[in-house]
């Protein structure tokens, strides 16, 4: 497999494990499971990629572990960040569950993985959006997490719409 094809299907899988992350996030909070039991489940059931209409194709399991372990570990910072980026007249509770779910992972990347562009990381997490929601969700997914992003990535440009995943 050439550099560029092995960088394709690397960045493919960190989408899925996006997707996996944002479903066991859901799962946990309709279930009240704990995030190592609903991790183990998916990691042995569902990352290899599912039936087409919930996956993005195989996960990449690390980065999957990673995320949803660190939104459960730094849940209360993660939803003071979504909270301070939604406007005054909604509260973080009023949103639906699985668009909550989203933007905590999107708000926990962009906390925790700089390396990875914040455009890349809010492109993401629309998309991920797509596969769920067909009206205007993505659209406030894309504002609170750009909104989330002017304050935690203040170093970076506002103009890496082109950026790449670099890890």
């Amino acid at each position: 497999m050439s550099k560029a094809s092995q960088k394709a299907s690397d960045r493919k899988r960190r989408t899925a494990a996006r997707l996996a992350a944002v479903q066991t996030l859901y799962q946990m909070a309709i279930t009240g499971t704990p995030a190592p039991r609903v991790i183990a489940e998916f990691k042995e059931l569902r990352l290899e990629g599912g039936a087409d209409d919930e996956s993005f194709g195989p996960a990449d399991p690390v980065f999957y572990e990673k995320l949803v372990a660190g939104v459960s570990a730094d849940l209360e910072a993660v939803d003071q960040l979504i909270s301070g980026a939604l406007a005054d007249d909604w509260a973080l509770d009023r949103l639906e569950t699985i668009v909550r779910n989203i933007l905590q992972c999107g708000a926990h990347e962009l906390l925790a993985h700089g390396e990875i562009p914040a455009a890349v990381v809010i492109s993401e997490y629309v998309d991920v959006a797509h596969a769920f929601f067909a009206e205007k969700e993505p659209g406030f997914i894309n504002g609170v997490l750009d909104r989330i992003a002017r304050t935690v990535r203040e170093d970076e440009s506002g103009d890496t719409a082109l950026g790449s995943e670099s890890a």
